[in-house]
């Protein structure tokens, strides 16, 4: 069981690593429309769509990239502490 979560969690740390890195391309013009951006838009853009579509832009910001990293976040200690409530460790 601890192989199982050691995986999920390194898989939503992953994730959120892509997450912030497809932002960061936003800063710089062109870099989402390079192979390695459109990449990472097959991988985030169906992830940060349902937040899009429920938390408007603020202006010219976009804060679902924010929320949904907050998501994966919680899900990672949510994930935690269920492994810790099954394997007993208090």
């Amino acid at each position: 069981m601890a192989f199982l979560f050691n995986i999920l969690t390194s898989v939503l740390e992953i994730y959120s690593w892509i997450v912030i890195i497809y932002i960061l391309l936003s800063w710089f013009p062109g870099a989402r429309d390079s192979s390695f951006g459109e990449t990472l838009g097959r991988l985030v853009e169906p992830f940060l769509e349902p937040f899009r579509k429920i938390i408007p832009p603020l202006g010219m910001i976009d804060i679902s990239p924010i929320v949904a990293i907050l998501v994966l976040r919680f899900a990672s200690a949510g994930l935690r502490e269920l492994y810790y409530v099954l394997a007993g460790i208090v």
